[in-house]
């Protein structure tokens, strides 16, 4: 089996007596991008500070390639961070903002030349190089924020929020960016965010984190198709969780009308969380369906109507190409495949977090 890049064993960190991250374990393997998504306060970016050398666990251990680096300081580490705010120097260049890290190397001038060529055509700013900062617009600052990173080959690029500044088209014609960047340098990305998009978008592995534990990890489908917990359900993407009863296997009980789904062994009339996505609902005449509802209120998408609907005591979110008008009866059917089961949390710690992501 691949061995880990990296691989954090049952790290521990506190501040100020408050547990942010309780017995992390988690393996990143070379050239992945990997995702840590999650509410703030979740302990997403002090997990990243740690691998960074910026923090240092309580307890645990950061290896690197089989080497332990808990203890080792950042400057030293093959890896480089680019931060929210970018930390540019304003006083500088371009130039001299992307040599930085090869001056303190002591790299030679003609290599460092060669190296901010190659980096700001990666980046698509040639030509910017006696430009200052204040002179660029956001989209551009991270741009540079990223070359000077990347002149230094780390094998490993973090990144904490680094799009969070930016307007929405341009944070999304930044994502594709960091997706060709990954595509042709070979880095191991490990990227945070709280942007579900993000995530979904850019990421090999989504890591879902909160309260210091990790949720589920796995590739943005299995993440989106199939939450292992009713918080992964509602965090990723929108979602009707629903309580339910497990009759037997293959068949569901959810507000006094049964439907088949394909989920299994999880014992016989036995409540469960139901999870169906509101595109997964689908809303035909009232005759032809197991549910009636009332369509309680429409909103225009662009791609879609979002609607609600009231049905049995509950108000499904809807999403459609096909409108319904406030007022209307309608049936509700959902495909087997489409309804997701979960267990449901025995106790209210369990519910806040589903230790390291495991059921």
């Amino acid at each position: 089996m691949k061995e880990p890049l990296i691989d954090l064993k049952n790290i521990t960190k506190s501040y100020d007596g408050q547990v942010i991250l309780d017995d992390l374990n988690l393996s990143i393997y070379e050239n992945e991008f990997v995702t840590l998504l999650g509410p703030s306060g979740c302990g997403k970016t002090t997990t990243l500070r740690i691998i960074g050398g910026f923090e240092t666990p309580d307890k645990g251990h950061v290896m690197f390639r089989g080497q332990d680096i808990t203890q080792m300081p950042p400057h030293k580490r093959m890896l480089n961070t680019v931060f929210q705010k970018y930390a540019l120097f304003t006083h500088m260049t371009i130039a001299e903002n992307v040599a930085f890290g090869l001056k303190i190397k002591g790299k030679s001038k003609s290599y460092i030349q060669d190296k901010i060529k190659y980096a700001l055509k990666l980046v698509n700013l040639e030509g910017y190089e006696k430009r200052k900062p204040d002179s660029l617009s956001g989209g551009q600052q991270q741009r540079i924020a990223i070359a000077r990173a990347i002149v230094n080959e780390p094998k490993v690029l973090l990144l904490d929020e680094p799009l969070g500044a930016l307007d929405l088209k341009m944070r999304q014609d930044m994502q594709y960016e960091l997706i060709r960047l990954k595509n042709e340098l070979g880095i191991t990305f490990l990227y945070v965010t709280h942007d579900q998009e993000e995530a979904l978008t850019m990421s090999d592995k989504i890591v879902v984190m909160n309260q210091g534990y990790i949720q589920q990890m796995g590739t943005p489908e299995k993440i989106y198709n199939e939450p292992e917990n009713a918080f992964v359900a509602d965090f990723i993407g929108e979602s009707n969780i629903l309580d339910g009863i497990m009759i037997w296997d293959r068949l569901v009980e959810i507000l006094g009308v049964r439907f088949d789904c394909v989920d299994t062994g999880f014992g016989t009339n036995r409540p469960v969380d139901v999870v169906i996505r509101p595109e997964d609902v689908i809303l035909l005449d009232p005759e032809r369906a197991p549910l009636r509802g009332i369509i309680k209120s429409v909103i225009f998408r662009g791609v879609h109507y979002e609607m609600a609907v009231e049905a049995g005591g509950f108000v499904w979110k809807v999403h459609s190409t096909r409108m319904f008008p406030e007022g209307t009866e309608v049936g509700i059917r959902v495909e087997p495949s489409n309804i997701q089961i979960m267990n449901k949390p025995e106790s209210e710690d369990e519910e806040a977090v589903g230790r390291n992501g495991e059921k």
